[in-house]
């Protein structure tokens, strides 16, 4: 496996690194960049260019990550190339499918193999529903075939995002790239860094991601009694008091961001869905958790490798959620450091500030949608 590694802004290159190879083959270029980026140049010609044969898959951010950085409306681009790993890389469109669900259903049923060993989901981040999505793919996904990635970003805008795969990006896409055979090794890990405070409640009333009420009572009024002094600063201040979000009858837990508040139906809009029978906590942010929770994440991402390789991933990718990059402000790059100390050198790393992020919170586990985590996932493979 090969890896090489090149920064743009303002149309122009600003750094590079890596391994040079001709990328004939096997070859997946992964492109994040602020949306302007994508809608103002033509990035998709660009590394159609370079990389001739390779599955180039294009992503509008909330920022992005070059090594140890984190950059806004600049293209951070990674080229990988597999010596013994085939890829198979597909795309849909969410408006050609009755809902998000069926959508996963469609997309994982395309890659399924016996030699099917992982999948890469970047899909759009505005008119996809990230939670019925992964639903779908993990209810086709009988072998638990490890399943990570991200939803598209628009900074802090939420207006639209774009995606695209081996052509320019647009509104509505998910693409999902599979891997096959036995030589790839994979790591994956997830954590927030929240403080979780106050008692459990259940969710009373709900649909899909818009939640109405909790323990019978109007939602909306009982979040603003949490927040206190911050309930006048929304929506704004709901990226500060996400939800701790635990379904019935399991011990697994998953954190929802909100998107909107709509004052006449007193109800909240979440990044992925709230069932409704599940139970809920509120979160406050802790600046320090936040950066450890990502220096646990990388350390659980390479002890779930180790065991395959000696030494360290050649690449992680890094999903984090736009909220904890709004949160930490001037202490973004903390995030991004912390995980390069504990990598090294040796581990190239790239990424994208997201809407969502995708992952199983363990090895086995049924891939999930998180917000306001960090998400990891390592890349190698094997010699033999």
């Amino acid at each position: 496996m090969r890896v090489a590694q090149k920064l743009y802004k303002g149309g122009k290159l600003i750094t590079q690194a890596g391994e040079l190879f001709d990328c004939t083959r096997n070859t997946m270029v992964l492109g994040f960049a602020g949306k302007e980026v994508l809608l103002s140049s033509n990035v998709y010609a660009t590394l159609r260019a370079d990389y001739p044969t390779g599955h180039i898959v294009l992503c509008s951010t909330a920022g992005e990550i070059y090594d140890d950085m984190v950059a806004d409306d600049s293209l951070s681009v990674t080229a990988l190339q597999f010596e013994q790993t085939e890829l198979k890389a597909i795309t849909l469109n969410i408006k050609d499918y009755q809902n998000s669900y069926e959508a996963g259903k469609a997309l994982f049923s395309e890659l399924s193999d016996v030699e099917l060993s992982y999948v890469l989901l970047i899909s759009d981040g505005g008119l996809v529903n990230g939670s019925q999505l992964v639903r779908g793919i993990e209810d086709v996904n009988q072998n638990r075939i490890p399943v990570t990635g991200g939803l598209a970003g628009d900074g802090d805008k939420f207006n639209f995002t774009l995606v695209g795969l081996n052509q320019p990006p647009a509104q509505g896409n998910i693409i999902a790239v599979g891997f096959y055979g036995e030589h790839l090794k994979i790591g994956h890990s997830s954590f927030g860094g929240w403080d979780i405070f106050g008692p459990e409640k259940k969710v009373t009333r709900s649909d899909a991601n818009c939640l109405y009420e909790i323990d019978g009572k109007n939602a909306l009024d009982i979040y603003k009694q949490y927040l206190g002094k911050y309930a006048n600063e929304l929506p704004g201040s709901a990226l500060l008091f996400p939800l701790y979000v635990r379904t019935q009858n399991s011990d697994t837990s998953v954190v929802r961001t909100i998107l909107s508040i709509d004052n006449l139906k007193q109800s909240m809009v979440f990044a992925g869905d709230i069932p409704e029978g599940s139970y809920i906590r509120f979160m406050k942010a802790n600046f320090d958790k936040l950066i450890d929770a990502a220096a646990f994440a990388a350390v659980n991402a390479v002890t779930q490798f180790q065991p395959f390789e000696v030494g360290k991933p050649k690449f992680a990718l890094l999903i984090s959620c736009v909220g904890r990059k709004l949160i930490l402000g001037k202490r973004i790059d903390e995030e991004v450091e912390t995980i390069k100390e504990i990598f090294g050198p040796e581990t190239m790393l790239s990424g994208f500030y997201s809407y969502g992020e995708i992952s199983p919170l363990n090895p086995a586990a049924q891939c999930q949608l998180h917000n306001q985590t960090m998400t990891i996932t390592t890349f190698n493979e094997s010699i033999a």
